[in-house]
């Protein structure tokens, strides 16, 4: 076959995919028609990891599970929009990390409104200004975040999902050669986790200007020629700076946890919960040991606990924990109910990608 008539393949399977999808999304739209008359929730998070998890194990082709994930998280976020427009706040800048996690599961139709800050975040979900937030809560090399762990136990928003993403971080650059670039623009932090692929290319004594944020580095590159970026791949696609290098970053393990919040319950799944709460234990000896003593006794794994300040009172903590399985689980009300502590449910959800590994 010549390059001609590959390309009539193509498009003949492009014409036979677009019927689809359309048969599909009016599937998509009575499905909706039925939510919006239950109430039942719009975004079902286990229900499109088990379509992705069934057709990963039927492809036998080109198409790995992670670009079939790719490709059908798209397809359900026109899905959603269709059955009900969304609004996504994430802690911004547009071109964040967490930007680029919301986008992931919300795709490109969605409406996002980006917040300076996380706490901004849960006030505009309680407002009702948006249906679904993001919001980074830990680093696996910076640890947990503080102000995320607090606004959970001071906000009445529920984690609904949570995903794992790899943060990588890109060179972008206006200039044509290495040798042109006189200033390189980053958040510190994003600099200093990329110290051997500078010292590499000989940039290491190029001047470093510190910005808030990657993102906003990205933006002062895209006006200065003679500069570049170490931003995220979103940033840089947005703000139209061409990438040099991606992953340059030292840690290549390098991987954040986001949570998706929003202001509903989410069902049990078949593919394994898992379930978060903030824990105030009684004022006595041994109070948090017999408390985790208690998942231990009724098989619960758990797989966090994080101590916070409590800072109305000295010297007082919150725990945060996560553990597996649904709020709904007979052993895990049981536990509950059972425990003289102060407990808040933060939500139940479907264990993300490194609870499974």
């Amino acid at each position: 076959m010549n390059l001609d008539d590959l390309r009539k393949g193509i498009n003949s399977i492009d014409n036979q995919l677009l019927t689809l999808l359309n048969e599909r999304m009016d599937l998509v739209h009575k499905v909706g028609e039925v939510k919006q008359h239950d109430g039942s929730s719009i975004y079902r998070p286990e229900r499109e990891q088990e379509i992705i998890n069934r057709l990963a194990n039927l492809s036998d082709g080109y198409l790995t599970k992670d670009a079939i994930e790719a490709i059908f998280m798209e397809i359900f976020a026109v899905s959603r929009n269709l059955e009900l427009p969304e609004k996504v706040a994430y802690l911004g800048p547009e071109g964040s990390y967490t930007h680029q996690a919301a986008e992931s599961r919300f795709g490109a139709m969605s409406s996002y409104l980006p917040l300076h800050s996380i706490e901004a975040v849960f006030k505009v979900l309680e407002n009702k200004e948006a249906k679904y937030g993001v919001v980074p809560i830990e680093n696996n090399t910076e640890g947990a975040i503080g102000t995320t762990l607090d606004s959970l136990g001071s906000h009445s928003s529920l984690i609904i999902a949570e995903m794992y993403m790899d943060i990588h971080h890109s060179f972008a650059s206006l200039a044509e050669n290495l040798k042109d670039i006189k200033r390189i623009y980053s958040h510190p932090q994003g600099y200093n986790q990329c110290k051997l692929f500078l010292e590499e290319h000989f940039l290491q004594d190029v001047e470093f200007i510190p910005t808030r944020s990657t993102a906003a580095a990205a933006a002062r590159a895209k006006d200065d020629p003679s500069s570049a970026a170490i931003c995220s791949h979103i940033a840089a696609k947005i703000h139209k700076l061409p990438i040099h290098f991606q992953r340059i970053e030292d840690n290549l393990a390098n991987k954040t946890r986001f949570l998706i919040l929003s202001d509903f319950k989410n069902q049990k799944s078949s593919s394994g919960d898992k379930t978060s709460i903030l824990a105030q234990t009684e004022d006595k000896p041994g109070s948090l040991v017999e408390f985790l003593k208690s998942f231990e006794d009724s098989g619960v794994n758990l797989t966090k606990i994080e101590s916070r300040p409590i800072k109305d009172k000295k010297f007082k903590s919150l725990f945060y924990i996560d553990f597996k399985g649904h709020i709904d689980d007979e052993n895990i009300q049981k536990i509950i109910k059972d425990s003289p502590n102060k407990i808040k449910w933060l939500g139940s959800y479907l264990a993300g990608e490194s609870d499974e590994i």
